[in-house]
């Protein structure tokens, strides 16, 4: 099985500012929710299994009690904000797993469960799926991956190395340095992209760089600049990679069993009429009946009346684009002339 982890934060911001406002039957924004649903559930209709969504519940964080100037909901749109909880009940109700973040962060809980669900032998790969720079220390060679869905790259430990120029286990002492905008914290005085990665490439983490410039890798240069700068604010280095740590003891399964997809529950039908999304209730009907189909013994897959598979059709993902014209979306075969013999 592979595993599936969005970051449903970063999900809900993109559709905010990518798809048009939309308000439900009691004038509520939903827009962006509406959008991450169908977003959600087309990774189902493609065969995604196992799925977990982490949300920021509250922008705020353990971290802001640590500095100061870490990141804050200031200047997030309110109809952005109050779009968080609507997409967290909506999702649970589609049947998918949650995790609303509080204390910690919806990169603290895409770390740990990712960290997880490696150790389990039936997971084939994990996949983080978000752009965001802080997960990519959670890669693992091609076990545990990164996945930017809006520009469909998939990076794994060695892509990470391309993008960034250090290991997986080294992005936050590089965060620490160059500074992440994002997140709020500067980085240290002088250090670059460029730097960090030629410091940490051959010292792996803060700790590792020589006290004396003297002392440093020969290709890095401005090495005594670099050297009284990092050494100098030295408190404040370790304190930035502390907040670019993410943590791997946030509750969040048992078992890996506990992400698997069954189905909407009930009350999905109330959130999709809420919503003035009927297609979507239909959707996830017809990929629940897929799953299902697909479980079922060979023999038993689809009752035909006819030489045409009745699962055969057309469908369509979110973005209107034709799927699944020749194959079945109620089981494995892709014409009636796969079935085995004697069922048609």
């Amino acid at each position: 099985m592979n595993v599936h982890l969005i970051d449903g934060t970063y999900e809900l911001f993109r559709h905010f500012f990518a798809v048009p406002p939309a308000a439900d039957l009691n004038g509520q924004e939903i827009g962006a929710v509406r959008g991450v649903l169908h977003s959600v559930l087309s990774m189902v209709e493609r065969g995604a299994t196992h799925i977990g969504v982490a949300t920021d519940h509250v922008v705020e964080s353990f971290r802001n009690d640590l500095y100061h100037g870490y990141k804050t909901s200031e200047g997030v749109p309110p109809e952005l904000l109050s779009q968080f909880p609507i997409l967290e009940e909506a999702l649970e109700a589609m049947g998918v797993v949650v995790w609303p973040m509080v204390y910690y962060e919806a990169d603290d809980a895409l770390a740990s469960a990712a960290a997880q669900a490696a150790l389990d032998d039936r997971v084939r790969q994990v996949i983080i799926c978000t752009p965001d720079k802080d997960l990519s220390q959670c890669v693992v060679d091609t076990r545990v991956v990164q996945l930017d869905r809006r520009r469909d790259v998939l990076r794994d430990e060695a892509g990470v190395v391309a993008k960034f120029g250090v290991k997986p286990e080294s992005i936050p002492d590089y965060l620490a340095v160059v500074g992440d905008s994002a997140d709020g914290f500067p980085g240290v005085v002088g250090w670059g992209p460029k730097s960090a990665s030629l410091a940490l490439l051959q010292y792996l983490h803060l700790e590792g760089i020589p006290k004396d410039f003297r002392n440093w890798h020969p290709s890095i240069r401005s090495a005594q600049r670099l050297a009284e700068s990092l050494f100098g604010s030295w408190s404040e280095a370790l304190l930035f990679r502390t907040l670019a740590t993410l943590r791997l003891d946030v509750p969040v399964f048992e078992t890996v069993d506990e992400l698997l997809w069954k189905g909407p529950r009930p009350s999905f039908e109330g959130y999709c009429n809420r919503m003035r999304s009927p297609e979507l209730l239909s959707r996830a009907k017809l990929a629940a009946e897929s799953k299902s189909a697909r479980s079922m013994n060979p023999n038993e897959k689809c009752v035909l009346r006819a030489r045409t598979c009745v699962g055969l059709s057309k469908r369509t993902d979110s973005l209107g684009k034709a799927i699944d014209e020749s194959s079945c979306h109620r089981c494995q075969y892709s014409s009636y002339s796969d079935y085995p013999a004697g069922s048609i």
